[in-house]
C-alpha cells in the first residue's frame, strides 16, 4: 500500500525564512521611522496594544476553529496516548524548561547576557526576561502546527485531534497557574490579573468564536465546503497576523539583532536542547507503555512542540511586546519548523521501534 503524500504548503514550510525577513524589515522601519512604531504601540487599552491584540486573535483564532472538540469523546477509547500526552506536556515540560533555560541564561550564558530592563515600574535583568518567554513557550502544549508535523511523519490524525482538543481546554485550566508559578520563580513581576486576561482575551475567546463560527459554518455550508474552502486559507491568515506582528516586534526591539545578534542564538540553544529532549521523553515512553508508532509518534511530538502563537500573545499582554520575553518567544518560532522537521525525519527512520497500527507481530 502506498502511502499519501505529505507536505507543508510554502509559508508553513519556509516559516524560518519568512520570519527572519519579517524581521528584517521591522528593524529597519524601526530605524527609519522610530516614532511610527512607539506611536502604535502606544495606541492601548490597560496595557494592551489594540493594533497588536487584533493580529494576535487572527493568528490565534484559525487554530482554535479547526478543532473539532466532539474528539473529547473519543479520548476515552484510548487512555494511553491521551494520558502519556498530559503527563509530558504539564507535569514534566514546563519544569524542564525552567530549568534547562535558568541554567543556561542565568548562568552559563549570565557573563554574555548584560542589561536591564524596566518591566511593571522595576529594573529586571536581561536573562530573567528571556527566561520569562522560555517559560511561557514550555508551558503552552502544540495545538496548531502539530497537526503538521504528526501528519509529515504518518502518525495517526484522529489522536492528534483529540490532543489538540483537549490541550485546548487543559490550557483554560493550567496555563495561568502555572505560569504564574514559574514567572514567580524567575522573580518576575506577576500580575496575576492581567495573565488571567490573557488566557480569556487569547485562548477563552478565540476557542469559543471558534466553537461557535465553526457550527455554524458546518451548519450553513456543511463539511465539504468547510475543509476544502475555508480551511486551506486559515493557515495562511494566522501565519500573516504573525508576521505583521513581528514587524511591530522588531520595529521596537530590533536594536537587538543589529547591537547583539548573539543573544537570539543564546536563547536558542536552550530552547534546541529542550524541544528535543521533550521528544525522547515521550517517545521513550510510548516505547515503555507499548503504544503503536501511529500514536507514539504524535504523542512525543505534542509535548516538544509549542504553542508559540499563544506564548506571544501572553507575552506581549503581560511584559510589552519591546520586552526580552517576547524577543524569546519569537526565537521559538524560528526554531521550530527546523527543530521539528528534524524529529519528524527520526520518527519516519525509527518506525521498526515500535509495533504497527493494524499489524499483527509475529
Amino acid at each position: 500500500m502506498s502511502e499519501v503524500k505529505r507536505e507543508l504548503g510554502i509559508f508553513e514550510r519556509y516559516l524560518t525564512l519568512w520570519v527572519f525577513i519579517f524581521m528584517a524589515i521591522g528593524t529597519l522601519l524601526g530605524r527609519l521611522f522610530p516614532k511610527v512604531a512607539i506611536a502604535i504601540d502606544k495606541l492601548s487599552i490597560a496595557q494592551v496594544s489594540i493594533p497588536v491584540a487584533i493580529c494576535l486573535f487572527f493568528m490565534i483564532y484559525p487554530i482554535m476553529v479547526k478543532i473539532d472538540f466532539a474528539n473529547v469523546i473519543r479520548a476515552g477509547k484510548t487512555p494511553k496516548p491521551v494520558a502519556l500526552t498530559l503527563f509530558v506536556n504539564w507535569a514534566i515540560k514546563p519544569f524542564t524548561m525552567f530549568a534547562i533555560a535558568s541554567f543556561f541564561l542565568a548562568r552559563l550564558f549570565k557573563p554574555f547576557i548584560v542589561g536591564n530592563e524596566f518591566i511593571r515600574g522595576k529594573f529586571t535583568p536581561l536573562y530573567r526576561s528571556y527566561i520569562s518567554g522560555t517559560i511561557l513557550l514550555g508551558n503552552a502544549p502544540c495545538t496548531a502546527m502539530v497537526l503538521v508535523w504528526g501528519f509529515l511523519a504518518g502518525g495517526n490524525d484522529a489522536h492528534t485531534l483529540v490532543m489538540t482538543a483537549i490541550n485546548s481546554l487543559t490550557m483554560l485550566l493550567l496555563y495561568a497557574p502555572l505560569g504564574g508559578f514559574l514567572l514567580h520563580e524567575n522573580k518576575m513581576p506577576i500580575p496575576w490579573v492581567t495573565i488571567i486576561l490573557s488566557i480569556i482575551v487569547y485562548v477563552a475567546i478565540p476557542l469559543v468564536a471558534g466553537y461557535f463560527s465553526r457550527r455554524w459554518i458546518l451548519k450553513k455550508k456543511g463539511e465539504k465546503w468547510f475543509e476544502n474552502n475555508f480551511v486551506p486559507h486559515l493557515g495562511k491568515i494566522s501565519i500573516l497576523s504573525l508576521l505583521i506582528t513581528l514587524i511591530v516586534l522588531f520595529a521596537l526591539k530590533g536594536e537587538v539583532l543589529i547591537t547583539n545578534p548573539l543573544h537570539v542564538l543564546l536563547i536558542a540553544i536552550p530552547l534546541f536542547i529542550q524541544t528535543n529532549f521533550i521528544f525522547w521523553i515521550g517517545y521513550g515512553l510510548a516505547k515503555l507503555i507499548d503504544l503503536t508508532y501511529e500514536d507514539a509518534a504524535p504523542s512525543a511530538m505534542i509535548g516538544a512542540s509549542n504553542h508559540f502563537e499563544v506564548a506571544i500573545a501572553t507575552s506581549v499582554m503581560l511584559f510589552g511586546i519591546a520586552s526580552g520575553s517576547s524577543l524569546a518567544t519569537v526565537v521559538g518560532v524560528l526554531i521550530e519548523v527546523p527543530t521539528m522537521l528534524l524529529l519528524v525525519a527520526i520518527c519516519k527512520k525509527s518506525k521498526h521501534w515500535f509495533k504497527r497500527q493494524g499489524v499483527k507481530s509475529s
